[in-house]
């Protein structure tokens, strides 16, 4: 958290006129539209807007980093990328407008426009593990989600003739077998960049064992060698029984993984909305349809990961309520449109989605059952993670079994609360001794 504190105040936009707002950015494949809704702004209000591209991803979080240190952030700035508890390191170090009363005016008139995920992941709950006030401290401009992708065409030729693909794990592990009969490849995805295991066995807990349960994990009431556990781990081992995984797919990364599917080598992925831009740009006549994974608890809604690319408005800024005003008319119904039309990609307001044509209907439809660890009210300890992640690597080149897998991740789990609680207690001795 000390990376992001300082003195409060200072601001790239460093010239002398109240009426040029700054944003900086990483999105590439949006520089025309935005370039185009900043001149129709500017012949609006007078109020020229500025977009400055920082990519790629990486290079634009060490940008934002390094110019919180030094208090040289822009009026506006893309704040999707942070985990939250940078988020909130952000917001204590006054480097995020609060927009709460922004988006409370004329009875919650901004607010309403919005899907609920997209300001949930741009918001800090009430009772919050990192004490900052509770609001709304960003504006989503698009969302996206993760979900399985079937290649109809290879389906078919599995023998599947069902109008839709499995919305149920027997249905699932039938369609593995039937795979595999016919020596056609089935899962992959870029299961090398281990958060999209966590992702997928992430979507599994929920529908398993609900929020409650992976909540009360969280705060080490409930073991990961408790039963449901161990069931989310043993899922992968019965796609490794099935031979679903596309060899070598457990450390290829998301783009080989895009690739494969698009080049009809793989019968389903597991990706996110934003590859319909991708399959298009690799195979415009790929026949695919996204779906949620299977459920394996009937009784309980299946979940999926999801994000989004949001702007935060900067605290320290002059201009930060033209700079909201800004960001006001942007997630406005006719700006969003436009960017859908340029973009592909879902926006962020309800009454947009109708804009979608083609294939990002399949993600957009499901919008509403977003969930992702940002939205609990704490997270897990990142060790834990990656022993949780790496565990399901072992299960599926079949070093590990589920149960040890199991067993390894509660034992760190154990590790760090020890350790958690080790350095509580330094931190109260110290400020004892400092309020002396």
């Amino acid at each position: 958290m000390l990376v992001f504190t300082g003195c409060f105040g200072g601001t790239t936009n460093n010239i002398d006129d109240a009426n040029t707002i700054v944003i900086w950015h990483w999105l590439s494949d949006r520089v025309n539209v935005f370039d185009q809704l900043a001149e129709e702004y500017q012949e609006l209000t007078g109020i020229k807007i500025k977009f400055e591209l920082y990519a790629p991803t990486a290079a634009y979080t060490s940008k934002v980093r390094s110019a919180a240190q030094a208090n040289k952030l822009p009026d506006i700035y893309g704040g999707g990328l942070f985990e939250m508890r940078d988020f909130a390191a952000f917001i204590k170090a006054g480097h995020v407008y609060n927009l709460t009363p922004f988006m409370d005016q004329d009875h919650n008139k901004w607010k309403n426009i919005f899907f609920d995920s997209g300001l949930a992941l741009n918001s800090l709950p009430e009772g919050n593990e990192y004490n900052v006030t509770p609001g709304i401290y960003g504006a989503p401009i698009d969302i996206n989600d993760i979900q399985m992708v079937y290649n109809l065409d290879l389906l078919a030729q599995a023998g599947w003739t069902k109008a839709n693909p499995p919305s149920k794990w027997e249905e699932f592990i039938q369609l593995g077998k039937m795979l595999k009969e016919k020596n056609i490849p089935g899962l992959v995805s870029g299961w090398g960049e281990t958060w999209m295991l966590q992702c997928l066995a992430d979507n599994f807990a929920w529908n398993i064992m609900g929020k409650d349960k992976i909540i009360a994990t969280l705060k080490g009431q409930v073991p990961y060698t408790d039963p449901d556990w161990v069931k989310v781990f043993q899922i992968f081992k019965d796609m490794v029984d099935l031979d679903m995984f596309f060899p070598g797919s457990v450390t290829m990364v998301n783009k080989e993984a895009e690739q494969i599917f698009s080049n009809n080598k793989a019968a389903i992925a597991f990706n996110g909305s934003w590859c319909v831009n991708v399959y298009d740009g690799m195979n415009p006549d790929l026949n695919y349809v996204a779906a949620l994974p299977p459920k394996v608890n009937l009784e309980n809604k299946m979940y999926i990961w999801g994000g989004c690319t949001s702007f935060v408005v900067n605290d320290a800024s002059p201009n930060k309520d033209k700079a909201v005003e800004f960001l006001k008319w942007l997630t406005e119904d006719k700006q969003q449109e436009v960017m859908v039309l340029a973009t592909n990609n879902i926006p962020a307001s309800k009454a947009s989605t109708g804009a979608l044509k083609g294939n990002i209907k399949g993600f957009a439809d499901d919008i509403e059952n977003i969930v992702h660890p940002k939205l609990l009210p704490l997270e897990e300890y990142p060790l834990v993670t990656e022993a949780f992640n790496k565990g399901i690597q072992s299960i599926m080149i079949g070093e590990m079994t589920p149960v040890q897998v199991a067993e390894n991740v509660q034992h760190t789990k154990e590790k760090e609360a020890k350790k958690a609680e080790r350095f509580r207690k330094i931190r109260e001795k110290r400020l004892k001794e400092l309020n002396k």
